[in-house]
C-alpha cells in the first residue's frame, strides 16, 4: 500500500510529496494538468521559503528582491529584509523546478484527478489508488474540500489578475501600489521582466484596473505584455477543519484569507512540513493544531491588514501610517519574510 497519496501538484502538493519521499515514505501524486502549471499569483517567494525549497533539493532560478515598498499617490515607504533576499520567480519556473525534483526522486505523477473518496480505519482510496493517507492539495476551490463538506460559506469579494511585461525592473524591491480600487504588486522575475498582479473587489479588465495606478502605468508605458492575463478568486476561503479521518488539507485547499501580504507559498510550505511530520508518527489528528500554530502569525497579520483595507475611513491611512512608522513597518515585513 502507498504511504501517501497527494492530490495536486502545485507548490504545496509537490513540496509535501518531496518531503515525504525524503523522509522514507512511498508517495504518488495525482495531477490532471500538464507541467508547467501556471496560476495568477504575485510570484515573490520569501527568503524562508527559498531556503526551505533549497533544503528539499529544488533548484530555483529568478531575480532576487531585497524588501517591500508601499506607495500611494502621496506617500512611499520601504523596508529591506534583514535575514536574506526573496526571489521573484515565474510560477511556471517554480512549477518546472518542483516537477524536476519529483522526477529526480522517482515520485510518480499520475495524470488524473482525485474522484470520490472512500475511507476505512486504515486506508483511503480515490481514483483507483489506495494509500494510508491522502494529502489534498487541490487548490483554492478544492473539490476534495467540497466533497468532504469542509468549506464554509464566504462572500465572494476579492480577486486577483496577473500579467507580465517586458521591461527592465526599476527596483530591487517588490512594490505595492495602493489606490481606492485595490493594490497592484510589481515583482521583478527576470532581468528583463516584471510581473504585475492586481487585487481588487471591483469588476473590470486588467487594463481598466491598471488605470487606477497612474504612477505604475507610467512605469509600464511602452512595455510590451509578455503573457496573457490570468485571474484567481474569490480569494477568501473559510474551512471548518483540515483533517477528516485519513484526509488532510494543505496549501490553499486548507483555507485562505487574502494575497495582501504575499505569504501564500511560505505558509503552504511550513504547513506541508507539519503534515508530513504528523504522518511519520501516525498522528494525523495533531495536524489541525500544528497548521493553526505555524500559520497563526501570518493569518493574524493578513486578517488585520485586510480588515483595515476594507474600512472606508481607515484604508486611505494605511500607507501614510507605515510612512510615519517605518520601524513598525520594517518589523512587520521582516516577521512575514
Amino acid at each position: 500500500m502507498i504511504d501517501l497519496l497527494v492530490a495536486g501538484c502545485g507548490p504545496a502538493g509537490a513540496a509535501t510529496a518531496i518531503r515525504a519521499k525524503l523522509a522514507g515514505l512511498s508517495v504518488v501524486v495525482l495531477e490532471p494538468r500538464s507541467t508547467p502549471i501556471d496560476k495568477a499569483c504575485g510570484e515573490g517567494i520569501a527568503h524562508s521559503a527559498v531556503s526551505y525549497l533549497s533544503r528539499l533539493g529544488v533548484d530555483l532560478t529568478g531575480r532576487p528582491f531585497h524588501g517591500i515598498r508601499y506607495l500611494d499617490p502621496t506617500h512611499a515607504v520601504e523596508a529591506r529584509f534583514s535575514t536574506g533576499s526573496g526571489l521573484g520567480t515565474r510560477r511556471t519556473t517554480l512549477q518546472q523546478a518542483l516537477h524536476s525534483r519529483l522526477l529526480d526522486l522517482n515520485i510518480p505523477v499520475i495524470p488524473t484527478r482525485a474522484g470520490p473518496i472512500t475511507q476505512t480505519p486504515t486506508s483511503v482510496t480515490t481514483a483507483g489508488h489506495t494509500a494510508r493517507y491522502l494529502a489534498a492539495a487541490d487548490g483554492l476551490h478544492s473539490p476534495i474540500r467540497r466533497q468532504l463538506g469542509l468549506g464554509l460559506e464566504t462572500p465572494a469579494v476579492r480577486r486577483g489578475l496577473r500579467q507580465h511585461f517586458h521591461v527592465v525592473p526599476w527596483s530591487d524591491l517588490v512594490e505595492v501600489y495602493w489606490s481606492r480600487l485595490g493594490e497592484a504588486y510589481v515583482t521583478p522575475v527576470a532581468d528583463d521582466l516584471v510581473g504585475v498582479a492586481v487585487l481588487t473587489s471591483l469588476k473590470g479588465s486588467f487594463d481598466s484596473h491598471l488605470a487606477a495606478f497612474p504612477a505604475l502605468q507610467r512605469r509600464l508605458q511602452g512595455a510590451a505584455p509578455a503573457s496573457t492575463v490570468l485571474g484567481a478568486g474569490p480569494l477568501r476561503q473559510r474551512v471548518r477543519r483540515r483533517v477528516v479521518g485519513r484526509v488532510l488539507l494543505v496549501g490553499d485547499a486548507a483555507g485562505y484569507i487574502d494575497a495582501l501580504t504575499g505569504e501564500g507559498i511560505a505558509v503552504a510550505l511550513r504547513t506541508s512540513a507539519e503534515l508530513v511530520d504528523c504522518l511519520l508518527d501516525d498522528r494525523p489528528m495533531d495536524y489541525e493544531a500544528a497548521w493553526r500554530r505555524v500559520s497563526r502569525e501570518c493569518r493574524l497579520l493578513t486578517a488585520s491588514l485586510l480588515w483595515a483595507r476594507n474600512r472606508r475611513l481607515l484604508a486611505p491611512h494605511i500607507v501614510p501610517a507605515a510612512a510615519r512608522l517605518p520601524g513598525v513597518f520594517a518589523h512587520i515585513v521582516n516577521r512575514l519574510s
